[in-house]
This record gives C-alpha cells, structure tokens and sequence, in this order.
C-alpha cells in the first residue's frame, strides 16, 4: 500500500475507510473487514454518529493481540457546534471516549462554519455563529493544544478553499497538515491542490466514486455517474479492473489520501487493490481532460437567509 509522509515521518495510507453514512453494526462489521483486508486508515466524525460503533470495532480487534492502537491512523472530526474555545477539546475528548482510544492521529474541523453549541443542524438563521464572531484561528488555537496535550497527532481541516487555508497558514503557530475535501476527475481542484503541495498539506479526497447512497435533499437532478464516463470505462478496461478502481487509483497516482466509503466486504477489498494499479501519463492526461468543477457536495446547505454563509468554497 502506497503511503503519504507528515513532515515528522509519520506516515498515512492512500487509501483509508470511509464511513459517512454507514452505522450501527454495519460499519461495526466494515471496520473490522477493512482491517482484515489490510487497511490501516479509519476515517470518522462526531456528526457521522457511528464513533461508539467504530470504537466497539477497534476494541475487538486490538483484543485479538494481531493489531496495535499504533497500527492504525484515526481520523475524526470536530463538528460545527464545538468551535468556541471551551468546546473543541471537550468534543475531542467526547470523540476519544466513543472510540475507546487515547488519541487520535488526526483530527480535523469538519467545515468552515460554526453552529451555537448544541446545535447539529440549525433549523434558523439565529443558530448559526459567523466567522466575524467566532474566527477559524480560535478555534484553531484549541486543535493546536489538543496536539500539544497528544490527544491528536497531527491536525487539520476540512471544506477549506484556498483563501481560507492561506488566512489560516498566515495566523496559524502550527499549520495545518491535511486538508480534507471532495475530489474526483469531475472536480479535480488543481490549485487548491497545488497550493498545499507547496505548503506540504496532505490532500484526502472524498466523495471519489461520486457519493450516489446520500440523501436525496443533498442530490441535483441528473448527477453524473463517475463510473459510467467513457474515459474511465476505457481505461478500466485497458488495465482488466473496474472503473472504481481506476477513480481510486488515480488520487494514489496524484498523491493524494482518498477514502472510500464501503459496507460490502468485496468492494472494500477492491477498493484496497486500487493502490497497485499503476496509471501511465496517458491515463492521467485523459483524465485531466474531465475536470468540470462540478461538486457534489455544494455547501448549499448552510446558505440559509441571514445565517451569514455563502459561497462558502469562495468560487
């Protein structure tokens, strides 16, 4: 399995676990695949609602004595409500106590929006907090303690534009690591790519088989179907592999994280083949040619009418 290097040698699979959308035993039972199939990446968040579940699937497998905690790279998410200074270590120390663990290799703010505290999805304009109130460098200040205090190895962010991670970068005492967006050949985001190349922030993609299992709310009409485009068709069937594995094995080729979320213990061991699948420039150069900027996760969400958010990946 390829991996990608932090700037202290720790290292991260390219290819990791996702699990929005997947709980109750199901991700119980596709964590534990996952790591029988190899993987060593689990990526959650507070708001996924799955983390006890995940943490009762961490807990038999370190029983069995064959993984370590230190085997494994934990990501997890601070959600909207628990940017104020007095919450996020609380929200990550509640993360670590549904996971069964002491600390996380990652941990991420889940967006670039802020919710009063309490709040999982504010259902008025009055529930949101605004930037101006309530800085991403406030909160930021308490993810680089969490690391400081060794509850997260290493720390990041998530949904952020270029021109919020550069005002981060800026004011930041330690940078941010990773940034965690949706990418695929459709949106391929090649300056915010390029931008944290240059910066060495890991990029993990998500969303890279087009997240078709989400709510029908968070659909447009007539999305594209990532696996039915001709060009990945073609090239699947030059190298005898699906077109999901060659979505997948293009972040790899890239040199960026991407995880994809899956409950069928087949296509989690697919998925994890997709790292060996080596890419030629021509493939790559095809692929280029599909980039659309065209987002399956819009953000459009949290654009209610006086919430204070819009355009929310400054586009």
């Amino acid at each position: 399995m390829k991996t990608l290097r932090f700037t202290n040698n720790d290292t991260i699979q390219s290819i990791g676990l996702g699990t929005w959308k997947a709980t109750g035993e199901t991700v119980k039972t596709a964590v534990i695949e996952a790591i029988n199939a190899g993987y060593r990446h689990i990526d959650t968040a507070a708001i996924y609602g799955n983390e006890i579940e995940i943490g009762e699937a961490l807990a038999e497998v370190f029983k069995t004595g064959k993984i370590k905690r230190e085997d494994l790279f934990i990501t997890s998410k601070l959600w909207n409500d628990a940017h104020a200074e007095a919450d996020v270590i609380l929200a990550l120390k509640d993360s670590l106590k549904r996971l069964q663990l002491d600390y996380l290799d990652l941990y991420l703010i889940h967006w670039p929006v802020a919710f009063e505290h309490g709040v999982l999805f504010p259902g008025k304009a009055s529930e949101y907090i605004t930037l101006d109130k309530l800085p991403i460098i406030e909160t930021w200040t308490e993810m680089e303690k969490a690391k400081n205090e060794g509850l997260a190895k290493h720390i990041g962010v998530s949904n952020f534009s270029k021109l919020k991670l550069q005002d981060l970068v800026s004011k930041a005492t330690i940078k941010p690591e990773v940034n965690q967006i949706e990418m695929h050949p459709l949106l391929q985001q090649n300056e915010l790519f390029n931008y944290c190349k240059s910066e060495n922030i890991i990029v993990t993609g998500y969303s890279p088989l087009g997240s078709g299992d989400r709510s029908s709310e968070m659909k447009a009409e007539n999305e594209p179907n990532l696996m039915d485009i001709d060009i990945i068709k073609n090239i699947a069937t030059k190298h005898q592999v699906s077109p999901a594995q060659i979505l997948l094995a293009w972040h790899c080729n890239r040199g960026t994280v991407v995880i994809p979320k899956s409950t069928s213990k087949n296509h989690i061991a697919s998925n994890f083949e997709a790292a060996s699948i080596i890419l030629d420039k021509n493939d790559m150069d095809s692929i280029a040619s599909l980039d659309k900027n065209f987002r399956f996760i819009n953000g459009k969400f949290f654009e209610m009418p006086g919430s204070g958010y819009s355009n929310l990946y400054d586009e």
